[in-house]
């Protein structure tokens, strides 16, 4: 729908996974709510190759999006299932199975389109949700209380605007809430390919001295190739044509991968931290790349964001079932407190495991070799971590347990 102007209890800024993820939990709120989106992906045709952004999806990120009868839509067009994590660095490894703690599967790699337009669609079917889109957001006139929203096609205003406008938030920006940042120095090069394998159900990350390489199955026998390098490096790779690139695989990924048939699409992209001083101020709250952007050597982003939309959505029910006010500081600060001290605990070791990772030091090394190869006979040790990957541990909101429902692991699987 456009906007004219009409004044909202929540509006959204951003109706990507993430914001997109909040409105749907919001359903029963009884608030009248505003997604603003700019521009809607594009429908879903089997026929079409996978995109180049996808995300791996942990069983918490499943758990919320059934919740909200999500899931269902994601898996009518297309993901893929993993049920193995490989990860090695010359003679140590080790491989996380989800066998291993009685599950089918560890997680899902998602393409980000898709699971977007799968979020939106859900978001079309519920009341008491107006999706505006597109929604080119000009200016936010913050004030505490009731604040503007500027749109290039009109204004709303709302009690409570929260930032789901990524690192660049103009919400954020507009609270003015500053952020602490700073440049790992490396980019991320992304390259999808067929390869001669057929549908795989194992995601694998290598280590080495100019920086990790990581295997993400898609569909059929297709994957994307993430390879971690320094800025210089990777704006070389980028110039070369699919043959000379394809050479480049050959030599420097290894046997695993198996031969590629064909590079579909390739990117990069910096890799940057950035973590938000504050995650709410009064009328205004701040979720997933608003509030945080993490090194993504293990796949976190996308997941902690659907937890903080889980965790907040959780917070403006109760408030609101409860007679109090869902956009008041106090309130509002129950958010905060439950996720700014668990999402900056995973960035930081997050930070940890790429230093240790990315240090060519010889005792080092072998440091790490030897903690890759006890972690791979530590059964209790190794357990835990498996379930920390799987999000299934810390502390959790209610929706991203899977123990509100009956849940079935055969079901869309």
């Amino acid at each position: 729908m456009n906007s004219t102007h009409q004044v909202y209890d929540i509006a959204i800024v951003g109706g990507g996974m993430v914001g997109s993820t909040l409105a749907t939990c919001l359903v029963d709120s009884g608030l009248k709510i505003a997604l603003l989106e700019a521009v809607r992906p594009s429908e879903y045709s089997p026929e079409q190759p996978p995109d180049l952004r996808v995300s791996a999806l942990s069983m918490a990120s499943r758990y919320i999006l059934e919740s909200t009868q999500t899931w269902a839509k994601v898996t009518s067009k297309r993901y893929c299932p993993f049920k193995t994590m490989r990860v090695w660095e010359g003679a140590g490894n080790t491989e996380f199975r989800a066998n291993e703690i009685g599950r089918d599967e560890l997680g899902y790699i998602v393409e980000n389109r898709l699971l977007q337009l799968a979020l939106l669609e859900r978001v079309e079917e519920l009341p008491g949700i107006d999706l505006i889109c597109p929604a080119v957001t000009k200016r936010i006139l913050y004030n505490g209380k009731t604040s503007t929203i500027e749109l290039d096609n009109g204004s709303i205003q709302a009690r409570l605007i929260i930032g789901a406008d990524g690192a660049n938030s103009q919400a954020r920006q507009a609270a003015r809430i500053g952020v602490s940042s700073w440049d790992y120095k490396q980019h991320a090069m992304v390259i999808n390919v067929e390869t001669v394998y057929g549908q795989q159900d194992v995601t694998w990350q290598r280590f080495r001295p100019s920086g990790p390489q990581a295997f993400l199955p898609l569909n059929g026998s297709y994957a994307s190739l993430v390879w971690y390098n320094t800025p210089d490096e990777v704006s070389r790779l980028k110039t070369l044509d699919d043959t000379a690139l394809l050479n480049e695989l050959s030599l420097a990924f290894p046997a695993c991968l198996g031969k590629i048939k064909q590079i579909l699409q390739r990117g990069s992209f910096p890799l940057k931290r950035q973590h938000a001083l504050d995650y709410v101020k009064p009328g205004v709250a701040l979720i997933g790349d608003s509030a945080h952007t993490i090194n993504p050597l293990a796949g976190q982003g996308v997941n902690i964001g659907l937890l903080d939309a889980a965790a907040l959505a959780e917070v403006i029910l109760d408030a609101a079932r409860n007679g109090q006010d869902f956009a008041a500081l106090p309130v509002l600060k129950r958010y905060e407190k439950q996720r700014k001290m668990d999402n900056l605990m995973m960035m930081t070791t997050m930070d940890a495991f790429y230093r240790v990772f990315s240090n060519n030091f010889r005792p080092v090394r072998l440091l790490r070799n030897l903690g890759l190869g006890l972690a791979n006979k530590s059964g209790p040790a190794k357990h835990k971590i498996i379930r920390y990957a799987m999000g299934l541990e810390g502390n959790l909101p209610r929706l991203a347990r899977g123990d509100n429902k009956q849940f079935s692991q055969s079901q869309a699987s």
